[in-house]
């Protein structure tokens, strides 16, 4: 027999809405969240930006902020394929793991989406190079990776095309800034950039 009084239960029912209600709404969220990952890319490496990002900091060092151009330009074209070295090698182990397949749905997405930016970055280096406007160099790879970042990164999870933002917001700047500046930003982009994103999108999403 139920010893509870009608008052009583009156109560408990009264209290069961905001409960309910909290459930529910956590539900949502995670059912939200895994629609949002199941339709997005999310082999974008951490620990390989991790890895770009302390390879971009040793060549601003070992580029300098110098006039030598030859030696700035061999170092950063180095690590530029380095860095594409790594981003690949990595985002295959990580979408190995993962079950995820690169050229398939977001991540055939993602990369067609980032390849342009990047391609039309290379020509204007060509361009500007051989026009002598070396200083432009800097803001122009920093704009133009964050727009390939965000235009890509929208088939990713969220912090994908917020790290592409700023990219872009450092090459803005960098444009506009006197020597040494533009070199100082570009270390500061590929760099601390890279090392700090990839330190949250190996921790929220898998390595």
């Amino acid at each position: 027999m139920n010893g509870a009084s009608p008052l009583r239960r009156a109560s408990e029912a009264e209290g069961n809405p905001p409960a309910l209600h909290a459930r529910a709404m956590e539900n949502l969220r995670f059912i939200r969240e895994t629609m949002e990952r199941a339709g997005s890319f999310t082999a974008v490496p951490g620990w390989g930006g991790i890895w770009i990002g302390a390879t971009a900091g040793v060549a601003a060092l070992l580029a300098g902020y110098t006039a030598e151009m030859a030696r700035w330009r061999t170092v950063w074209l180095l690590e530029a394929l380095l860095a594409v070295t790594i981003g690949a090698i990595s985002m295959r182990r990580k979408a190995a793991r993962a079950g995820i397949k690169l050229w398939s749905g977001p991540g055939r997405k993602f990369t067609l989406s980032l390849a342009p930016p990047l391609a039309a970055g290379a020509v204007l280096s060509v361009v500007l190079a051989g026009a002598g406007a070396w200083d432009a160099l800097p803001g122009l790879w920093l704009l133009l990776y964050g727009t390939g970042v965000v235009t890509g990164g929208a088939f990713s999870v969220r912090i994908v095309p917020l790290m592409g933002c700023c990219f872009m917001a450092l090459g803005c700047v960098a444009l506009f800034v006197p020597d040494p500046w533009p070199e100082i930003l570009m270390g500061v982009g590929f760099g601390g950039l890279h090392i700090g994103f990839g330190v949250v999108i190996a921790r929220r999403y898998g390595g």
